[in-house]
């Protein structure tokens, strides 16, 4: 399974706020801290807002700090969220894609299950469990 860089990001981003959860973080924070684009890392922090991991505040000490504690945020739960759009295979998307084997194919059932299982493994683990320990000693280049 791959996950996209919305999603690498996104934990990376979450990961990076679990080792300092009561300070709020701009996205101008992280485009320096990772050198990607504050557009970018706007979309993660919007979504991740809207599902409730993260609360934003506007104006100056505004940012984003995450809603929850980093022990009740489950790994799984992040990786489905931002890969909600992105399906293992074109057939376990939104309307099933253009299938020729649809009603024939044995591989549709299988590649659900390990989907599932591999959420429910990720879901074992919580933000806590890798959070960033020395962020001061770490420069998070992607």
């Amino acid at each position: 399974m791959r996950l996209t860089s919305f999603t690498d990001y996104g934990l990376r981003l979450l990961m990076r706020m679990a080792s300092a959860p009561d300070r709020p973080f701009s996205t101008a924070d992280f485009a320096e801290e990772f050198g990607l684009s504050r557009n970018h890392l706007t979309k993660i922090v919007q979504r991740l807002a809207k599902a409730g991991i993260l609360t934003t505040r506007r104006g100056g000490g505004g940012g984003a700090v995450l809603a929850r504690a980093p022990g009740d945020i489950r790994l799984g739960e992040i990786v489905q969220l931002l890969e909600d759009r992105h399906a293992l295979v074109e057939c376990l998307g939104v309307g099933g894609g253009n299938c020729s084997l649809d009603g024939q194919c044995r591989l549709k059932a299988r590649l659900r299950r390990a989907e599932s299982a591999f959420i429910a493994d990720l879901n074992q683990s919580t933000l806590a469990d890798i959070a960033l320990t020395d962020p001061a000693g770490l420069k998070l280049s992607l």
